[in-house]
C-alpha cells in the first residue's frame, strides 16, 4: 500500500488519426506518467493527480476521464474563470512536434493556494513533477511549489523530477536554467535528457549531466539519450549504463520519457533494484513509441510489466 501524486497540467490532446482527422484525448507529461503508473502499481496503491481545471463541460469530461482511469482527483482544484489547455500533435517519421493553446489554462494556478498544495502533498510516498510543471507557473509560484515539495520530502516523500524542457514556456534561457536547478534541488531522483541538457547547459557528455544533478543533492540520476544508452548514477549502487534494444517501427515518440518515468517509479515502489526498475521503464517506453498518442492501453499484458 502506498501513494503517488503527479503534479502538472493535463490537456486536451488532438493526435493524428489519418486523412486529416484527429482523435481527442487527454494527456500531459506528468499525467501520462500517472496514467502508466496506475497500470503498473498494485491495486492498493493510490495514484493521484494534482492540478487545476475549470468548471466548464470540457473540464468535467477531463475529470470523468481521470476518475474512469483510476486516477484520484481529490487534489484537483476547480476554478470558475479558467478552462483546460489544448495541444495538437504533428508527426514526421515518428518524431512529434506540438502546437499549443493554453493561454487560459487553469493549471497555471497550481501553486496559488499554499494550503491546498500542502494538503495535496501530505502523506505521499512518491511525488512526481517536471520542468513543464514549473514552466507554466510564475517565478513566485515556482518557488511556492518547490517549497511545498521540499516540505513533503522532509516528511518522507520520495521526489522524482523529470527535467522535460519546453523552451517556449519559459521567460528565457536564464529562467529555464534557474527553474531546472530549483526543481532538481528538491528532488531525490532526476530524469534529464542529454540532448536537452547539452543545448541548455552546454554539456559535452552525459557524465557532465550526471555530475550537475549529483551536486544538487539527487541520490539517483538517470540520463536518457533517446535510442542511445541510458546512463545511471545511484548513490548506493554507483554508475551503470543500459542500451535499449532497437525498435523496428517507431510510430510516435510522444510520452516515451513519461512512460519510462512510470516504469522506473513503479519498479522502485515495488522494491525493485534501480537497474531492474530502469530496464522496466525502458521496455515500457519501447512499447509506447510503437503506437500513436500519449496513452496506449493496448500494450498492457505484453512486455510492459517487465
Amino acid at each position: 500500500m502506498g501513494s503517488l501524486i503527479a503534479l502538472g497540467e493535463c490537456m486536451v490532446e488532438l493526435s493524428p488519426a489519418g486523412e486529416g482527422l484527429y482523435r481527442r484525448g487527454f494527456a500531459g507529461d506528468t499525467f501520462n506518467t500517472a496514467w502508466y503508473a496506475r497500470r503498473l502499481l498494485p491495486p492498493d496503491w493510490t495514484v493521484a493527480y494534482g492540478t487545476c481545471v475549470g468548471t466548464d463541460a470540457l473540464s468535467d469530461q477531463m475529470l470523468a476521464f481521470m476518475a474512469g482511469e483510476g486516477i484520484d482527483t481529490a487534489a484537483v482544484r476547480r476554478l470558475p474563470d479558467r478552462t483546460v489547455g489544448l495541444y495538437m500533435i504533428s508527426l514526421t517519421a515518428g518524431e512529434r512536434s506540438f502546437s499549443y493553446w493554453r493561454g487560459q489554462s487553469a493549471a497555471r494556478a497550481l501553486a496559488d493556494d499554499p494550503d491546498a498544495l500542502e494538503a495535496a502533498l501530505r502523506n505521499r510516498d512518491f511525488i512526481h513533477f517536471s520542468g513543464i510543471s514549473l514552466a507554466i507557473l510564475t517565478p513566485s509560484a515556482r518557488d511556492r511549489l518547490c517549497a511545498a515539495i521540499a516540505q513533503a520530502r522532509a516528511a518522507g516523500a520520495r521526489v522524482v523530477f523529470d527535467t522535460n524542457l519546453r523552451p517556449r514556456l519559459w521567460e528565457g534561457e536564464a529562467a529555464m536554467r534557474a527553474g531546472l536547478t530549483l526543481g532538481a534541488a528538491v528532488a531525490d531522483i532526476v530524469l534529464p535528457s542529454f540532448d536537452e541538457e547539452a543545448a541548455l547547459f552546454g554539456d559535452t557528455n552525459p557524465d557532465e549531466t550526471l555530475a550537475r544533478y549529483r551536486a544538487l543533492g539527487a541520490g539517483l540520476v538517470v540520463v536518457k539519450q533517446g535510442a542511445g544508452p541510458v546512463m545511471i548514477w545511484d548513490r548506493d549502487a554507483g554508475r551503470a549504463e543500459f542500451t535499449p534494444k532497437p525498435v523496428a517501427r517507431v510510430l510516435d515518440t510522444t510520452a516515451a520519457g513519461d512512460s519510462f518515468a512510470a516504469g522506473l517509479i513503479a519498479g522502485l515502489a515495488c522494491g525493485m533494484a534501480v537497474d531492474t526498475a530502469a530496464r522496466a521503464g525502458i521496455r515500457l517506453a519501447a512499447q509506447v513509441i510503437q503506437a500513436p498518442g500519449a496513452l496506449v492501453p493496448g500494450i498492457f499484458g505484453q512486455a510492459a510489466r517487465g
